[in-house]
């Protein structure tokens, strides 16, 4: 059970590391000044993480070989991204610092719901999470409900520490940066959001 739990801190943890929209939006938001809102979004991502991996163990990836579900939820989720992108990279070119859009992450409150939403917005991740547990049971890490629960709990924890350290490290950095410094940012992190909604709904195109 140690060794489910071990094993699940360090998938959560190294995948929430990957750099992806919800990793740029979490940077943006503490070089903003706003480090409570960083930390809802980590735990937005954590949140869906736990539930994308658990619907992987449930076998609900099988449901994403409807191939208009796929679509649908694929649309919906591009669209979240490049709204997002569009407005942080908006932001990057107003005079005033803190000029984001505060109905996003002005509030911890706005910036987990944000998170939830733009983070749900990539339903093959429970085709990847099914993929890992597959792969954990194969490894005997995953063979009863105590395994798997603990395996599952690391992977939420592991999320969410993940984001604790980034946001920290933002918050640190904040200081050091004037004004071009976070527009440079907020154009940086636009972007990405851009090109990761722009990627995902053409590979929706691309599979439909």
């Amino acid at each position: 059970m140690l060794a489910a739990l071990l094993a699940g801190l360090g998938l959560g943890f190294l995948i929430g590391a990957q750099v992806g929209p919800i990793w740029l939006l979490c940077a943006r938001t503490v070089l903003r000044g706003r480090l409570a809102s960083g930390l809802a979004i980590g735990l937005g991502a954590a949140v869906v993480d736990l539930l994308y991996a658990c619907l992987g163990v449930a076998g609900a990836a099988q449901l994403l070989r409807i191939v208009a579900l796929r679509v649908a939820l694929g649309v919906a989720g591009a669209g979240v991204l490049l709204a997002l992108g569009a407005r942080t990279l908006a932001s990057a070119f107003r005079v005033r610092a803190g000029a984001e859009v505060e109905g996003d992450v002005g509030t911890p409150a706005s910036a987990l719901r944000t998170s939830l939403l733009a983070t749900a917005s990539n339903p093959m991740t429970i085709a990847s999470w099914a993929g890992v547990f597959a792969a954990a049971s194969t490894a005997s890490l995953a063979t009863s409900a105590a395994t798997t629960s603990a395996l599952l709990v690391g992977i939420g924890v592991g999320s969410f520490a993940w984001f604790v350290v980034l946001s920290l490290l933002m918050a640190g950095l904040r200081p050091r940066l004037g004004e071009g410094g976070l527009r440079a940012a907020d154009a940086l992190a636009g972007a990405g959001l851009l090109g990761f909604g722009g990627l995902l709904g053409w590979r929706v195109v691309r599979e439909a």
